[in-house]
C-alpha cells in the first residue's frame, strides 16, 4: 500500500487482529476495528494503542467509509458489516494474506506452528533475539506472538531487520480462503511443536489435520530448516516429505536436540541440552512443566541454528517472563492462588495441570473450566477431557458456550464429564455460569488451594470476580 490509508478490522480483538492493527498503526495508517465483544489482554493493549473499538457490529462502525477492510476468520456470512462490505464492494482481505504482503515479503520468516505450544514458543524465540539484539543491533526480531508476550509488553513488533518471528496458526483463514493462515507465511524455517487432531470445527478428522501441517512442511524451501519435536508419529508423518533438513527435539536419545537431567524446582526447570553427541548449554527457566521445557528447547534449537550465540539463549531463558494468559497468577487472595490459563484443548488441560502439581506440590488443585473453543465444545474430546481433568482434586465445569452453535449430536455435554469424574472419585460439579460459580466456589476455598482457571475467552469475568468474592467470604 502506498501512502496512509484508513484499514477497518472486522473481529479486531483477536489476538493476531489485534496485533495486526498496532502493526498498521505503527506503518502509518489510520486504523479502527470492530469486534462482538472486547476483553484482556487484547482490548487493553488495543486501548494503549489508542484504537477504537466498535462494538456490537454495525454498519456506522464502517463510517466514513475505510480505504481497506480486513475480515478476521471468525466472520462470516451475515455479519452486518461484512454484509455491507460486499455490497458497497469496499476493498477486503484477510489477516495473513495482508500480513505477508505488508511485514513479510523480503524478510526471513521464522515460523513457530504446531497443535500445542505455539505462543508460548514463538515469546521465547522473539525473547531469545531480543536479548542477543543487545551484542548484535541485526538480530533485533520483528514479531507477532497470538498472546502478550510478558518480557516486550505487547503481542507485536515491527523493525526494518530482517528476522520475523511469528506464529503460524492452522485455524482457517477466512470466510473466503479456508485453507489455514499459515500457508500464507511462506517459512524460510519452521519449528513443528505437535500434531493433533484440533479444530474439529473446521478438520474433519486427524487425517485433514495433517495434510495442512504436510502442507506447510512443503514450503520450506531446501536451504531452509525445520525443528521438529520428536515424540510424536504425527510430527514425523508429516515430515516425511521434507525438501531441507530436518533436527528433531526431545527426550529422544537419537535426537539432534536432546533434553537431559531435567529437575524441577518449584516454578523453575532446569536442564542440560546436547546437540547431536555434544552438552549445547545448561539450561534454567523460571516455569514449570516439561510441555515449557520442550517449547524452550525448540526455540533455543530453532535460534543457535540461525545463528544467534549461545550466551543470548541462555541468558533469553533464564529470563523469560511467560504469556499472558499462559499459567498467569492472576491473583493470590487469603492464601489462595488463582491461575489463568488459555486451554483449548484436552492435551493442553492435562499439561497445565500437569505443571501446576510440579509447581505446588501437596496443594489442593481446583479446575474451573469453560467449554468454550470450538474442541472442547465437541463431544469427540470428550474421553479425553475427563482424563485431563481427572488430576485436579476438584472440577468445576461452565456450561458449553453457545451451545446452540453446535449440534447437538456433536455437543459436548459437562454432565457426562462430571459423571465419569465423580465416578473415579473426583468431586466435580456443573455450573451455569462464572456468577454461579464463584458464589458456589469462593466460600469453599481454604488457604493454600490452587485454582486454575481454564478458557480461551472472557469466561464472564471470573478472573476479577473470584478474588473479590474470597476476601468477602473471609
Amino acid at each position: 500500500m502506498n501512502g496512509s490509508k484508513h484499514i477497518h478490522l472486522i473481529g479486531i480483538c483477536g489476538t493476531a487482529m489485534a496485533s495486526l492493527a498496532g502493526m498498521l498503526q505503527f506503518e502509518g495508517h489510520r486504523v479502527t476495528g470492530s469486534d462482538a465483544a472486547a476483553y484482556p489482554p487484547m482490548s487493553d493493549q488495543l486501548a494503549a494503542l489508542g484504537i477504537a473499538v466498535g462494538q456490537p457490529y454495525a454498519e456506522k462502525n464502517l463510517e466514513p467509509r475505510p480505504d481497506l477492510v480486513v475480515v478476521g476468520n471468525a466472520i462470516s456470512r451475515g455479519n452486518v458489516e461484512l454484509e455491507r462490505v460486499l455490497d458497497e464492494r469496499i476493498p477486503f482481505c484477510s489477516m495473513a494474506a495482508i500480513l505477508h504482503d505488508e511485514f513479510l515479503a523480503g524478510r526471513e520468516s521464522l515460523v513457530v506452528a504446531g497443535t500445542h505450544g505455539k505462543t508460548t514458543t514463538t515469546s521465547m524465540l522473539a525473547w531469545i533475539y531480543e536479548v542477543a539484539s543487545r551484542r548484535d543491533p541485526a538480530l533485533a526480531p520483528s514479531f507477532l506472538i497470538g498472546g502478550v508476550a510478558e518480557n516486550f509488553g505487547t503481542s507485536f513488533k515491527v523493525r526494518t531487520t530482517r528476522t520475523f518471528v511469528l506464529e503460524g496458526d492452522e485455524y482457517d483463514t477466512a470466510f473466503f480462503d479456508k485453507g489455514p493462515k499459515f500457508l500464507h507465511y511462506f517459512p524460510d524455517a519452521v519449528i513443528l511443536t505437535h500434531v493433533e487432531y484440533d479444530h474439529a470445527d473446521i478438520y474433519a478428522d486427524l487425517a485433514a489435520v495433517k495434510t495442512a501441517f504436510k502442507r506447510l512442511v512443503n514450503l520450506v524451501p531446501r536451504r531452509g530448516r525445520i525443528v521438529a519435536f520428536d515424540a510424536s508419529g504425527n510430527v514425523s508423518e508429516c515430515l516425511e516429505r521434507a525438501f531441507c533438513p530436518v533436527e528433531r527435539y526431545g527426550f529422544a536419545a537419537g535426537s539432534h536436540w536432546r533434553i537431559m537431567n531435567m529437575r524441577h524446582e518449584g516454578a523453575v526447570t532446569r536442564w542440560t541440552l546436547t546437540r547431536g553427541s555434544e552438552d549445547f548449554a545448561e539450561l534454567t527457566l523460571p516455569m514449570a512443566g516439561e510441555h515449557n521445557a520442550l517449547n524452550a528447547t525448540a526455540a533455543a534449537a530453532m535460534a543457535a541454528g540461525q545463528g544467534v550465540p549461545v550466551t543470548a539463549i541462555v541468558e533469553a531463558l533464564a529470563t523469560f517472563q511467560s504469556v499472558k494468559r499462559r499459567l498467569e497468577v492472576r491473583a493470590v487472595v487469603q492464601g489462595v492462588t488463582i491461575i489463568d490459563d488459555f486451554a483449548h484443548h484436552p492435551t493442553a488441560v492435562r499439561e497445565t495441570l500437569r505443571a501446576l502439581r510440579g509447581a505446588y506440590p501437596g496443594q489442593r488443585l481446583i479446575a474451573v473450566l469453560e467449554p468454550r473453543s470450538n474442541t472442547l465444545r465437541r463431544n469427540v474430546f470428550e474421553a479425553d477431557l475427563v482424563e485431563s481433568l481427572a488430576l485436579a482434586d476438584r472440577v468445576v465445569l461452565a456450561a458449553v458456550f453457545k451451545s446452540e452453535s453446535i449440534p447437538l449430536n456433536e455437543r459436548l455435554e459437562p454432565e457426562h464429564v462430571v459423571a465419569a469424574l465423580n465416578a473415579r472419585g473426583v468431586p466435580a460439579a456443573v455450573l451455569a455460569d462464572a456468577d454461579a460459580i464463584v458464589t458456589s466456589l469462593a466460600p469453599r476455598l481454604r488457604e493454600g488451594d490452587v485454582v486454575a482457571i481454564l478458557s480461551n475467552g472472557g469466561f464472564g469475568n471470573i478472573y476479577e470476580k473470584l478474588p473479590r468474592a474470597i476476601s468477602a467470604a473471609r
